[in-house]
């Protein structure tokens, strides 16, 4: 078994750094063999640009069509081969980072917009021709962690929490990015409250991700409704018969 390890945290000494410590050796000594993208210490480049398709043989492509056909040819920039090379031999990603103005560092965000290209992670045809998405694609079977740290206390994140419930202020990464290129998304371990004077959970926060990390492998994904599934129109509006009279993201869960 092989897990990949993604961390961004600028800081070697954070606790997004040591919580990342620990799902390594606790996933080695579970059997896996764990490959990491510290993507701070790798100076890792966010910004797609032109460099990353070799030569285009069509530059007046968009830029995904241009990534698909780099793809296809070989000549995607190395940097973004070798994650790309990581991720096919992983059944098991975990990413590690900080909630900064409600979402991913920036580094992190251009980790995705640069490795999950078309034609590696989306934009795949079935063999009736229609697009493999939201619970198919080029990542089908692989299975998403994030482990979130976050400032606020935990009860701002409860459903009727300032911040928005969990599940839902995740939802552009786990349904919009895992979901949607096949992965199974799986509960966000969320590690909040980490900003509040005296904080010293340190041991606590260790300890809980263990546990949590030790009992992955019986652990059910998110239950998100999969496209080819039939539950949602030609105008991909949910069907009218599931989750009647009700709105919001919640009606996304099977």
């Amino acid at each position: 078994m092989e897990a990949l390890l993604v961390l961004a945290h600028p800081s070697a000494r954070s606790l997004n750094a040591r919580l990342a410590e620990v799902t390594t050796k606790t996933l080695t000594d579970a059997g896996y063999a764990v490959l990491t993208s510290d993507l701070y210490a790798m100076n890792w480049n966010p910004a797609v640009t032109a460099h990353d398709f070799g030569a285009p043989a069509r530059p007046d492509l968009p830029v995904g069509d241009q990534s698909a056909e780099a793809y296809t040819r070989g000549s995607l920039s190395g940097d973004i081969v070798a994650e790309q090379e990581k991720l096919s031999r992983a059944s098991l990603v975990v990413f590690h980072f900080p909630l900064w103005w409600y979402g991913m560092p920036a580094i992190l965000k251009g980790w995705f917009d640069r490795v999950f290209v078309k034609g590696f992670a989306f934009g795949l045809k079935d063999d009736a021709g229609r697009t493999r998405k939201y619970g198919d694609g080029g990542l089908a079977g692989k299975r998403a962690l994030t482990v979130i740290t976050a400032g606020d206390r935990e009860t701002a994140f409860d459903p009727r929490g300032l911040n928005g419930e969990a599940g839902e202020l995740f939802f552009p990464f786990l349904h919009g990015i895992f979901w949607y290129t096949g992965m199974r998304p799986l509960r966000p371990h969320l590690v909040a409250g980490t900003d509040r004077p005296g904080w010293d959970r340190l041991d606590h926060e260790t300890d809980r991700l263990r546990t949590r990390l030790h009992g992955l492998e019986a652990e059910r994904p998110i239950p998100y409704r999969a496209l080819a599934d039939g539950e949602y129109d030609a105008d991909r509006h949910l069907r009218g018969e599931l989750a009647p009279g009700r709105t919001g993201l919640g009606i996304h869960l099977g």
